[in-house]
């Protein structure tokens, strides 16, 4: 599929997530392939064309790092064109407009969710960055700011009349945050809503199944996971063989996990050194751990990370400890292995779980403070 006047090998996209979507895992995940395309952590628009060193750090990229796409959030419209044509000058495929987030701190300075509220402020926004750069700009959105005001589709077909390359939507509104069911009519509302421009579906995608079922059902041209990457890293090239063969990959053996779980923090330690890259890690791994089945003291050690010695010898010991729990193979006992994820957009309406988020949780960190 195409952005603008990029062609992009699948359609399977990173979704940004503030605080993880960094650099080390961005590169895990391509890496493992499938992916098509990546997006920065949210950069403030303001802190980039200061050149704040922690914005620089968000849209610090690699050679392998590519197609990469910077999502700025902020609503003073000559901020972010300027920061449009920085991030052109950075070397950015795209620049994405976010206008989904639910956090207070960006919301409050009409960013974010808030930008779904005013059609003709946004759309000028977002005009203004298209007509000062090169590069493709999109728009990630929500369905709205609540269930009384469903606002995607009439935004869209604003966004796409001044020239925005895609259009991403979550299929949740903001009153949701992520918790509920993702609405796939919703989605579609969006995708029948444009003519020219994809829309890319997200929310809840956790297995290939879920991804091929949100295309099947909404239309939408592909699908942007986040919070389903940390789970399961191997998403994007299981799901790209299911598009495109049919066929459903096995889930990574425990030597797989351990091994891409260790890359990641010798990406962390490799771009931001070890003490920091090991502190870091301490919120990521136990996203590795929550799918090895009994982990709790391996997740306790890695949240106390501080040098790189410190995951090897908690590895060994849980290598040691989980032996019992395991067959000859070394492949844990059915009765301890992690049940399959189920997204809540496919669970049966009757099931209560299908109205909570207990099979994937908002990390702790930025994206859940509101």
């Amino acid at each position: 599929m195409r952005i603008g006047s990029i062609e992009i090998s699948s359609p399977l996209f990173l979704s940004p997530l503030a605080g993880y979507t960094n650099l080390p895992m961005r590169l895990t995940v391509r890496e493992l392939g499938g992916l098509g395309w990546a997006t920065t952590d949210l950069v403030n628009a303001r802190s980039l064309i200061e050149r704040n060193p922690k914005a620089l750090q968000l849209v610090r990229t690699a050679p392998a790092d590519r197609p990469l796409a910077v999502q700025l959030f902020g609503a003073v419209p000559e901020e972010m064109r300027d920061a449009a044509i920085l991030c052109q000058e950075l070397g950015a495929a795209s620049v994405d407009i976010n206008m989904g987030c639910p956090v207070k701190k960006v919301v409050r300075i009409g960013g974010g969710s808030a930008m779904m509220t005013e059609f003709a402020k946004t759309a000028a926004l977002a005009r203004g960055m298209v007509e000062a750069v090169k590069i493709p700009v999109t728009a990630k959105m929500r369905l709205g700011w609540d269930d009384e005001n469903i606002t995607a589709p009439e935004l869209a077909r604003a966004l796409e009349d001044v020239g925005i390359a895609a259009i991403f939507i979550h299929g949740r509104t903001r009153a949701q945050g992520f918790s509920g069911r993702v609405n796939l009519g919703g989605i579609r509302q969006v995708v029948t809503a444009v003519s020219r421009v994809p829309v890319i579906g997200n929310g809840d995608v956790t297995t290939p199944e879920a991804a091929k079922h949100m295309i099947n059902e909404t239309g939408c041209a592909g699908v942007s996971i986040g919070r389903g990457a940390f789970y399961d890293p191997w998403i994007f090239r299981r799901t790209d063989h299911l598009l495109r063969t049919g066929e459903l990959l096995p889930e990574p053996s425990f030597e797989e996990r351990v091994r891409v779980m260790t890359r990641h923090l010798e990406l962390m330690i490799e771009i931001f050194g070890e003490e920091l890259g090991c502190r870091m890690f301490r919120k990521v791994g136990p996203w590795y751990a929550k799918r090895l089945g009994p982990a709790k003291s391996f997740k306790n050690a890695l949240v106390k990370l501080v040098r790189r010695d410190d995951f090897d010898r908690a590895l060994e010991v849980f290598r040691q400890w989980r032996a019992p729990y395991c067959d000859a193979e070394g492949n844990l006992l059915p009765r301890f292995a992690p049940g399959p994820m189920v997204a809540s957009f496919m669970r049966d309406d009757d099931d209560p779980a299908a109205l909570a988020r207990d099979a994937i949780p908002v990390p702790k960190g930025p994206v859940d403070v509101w």
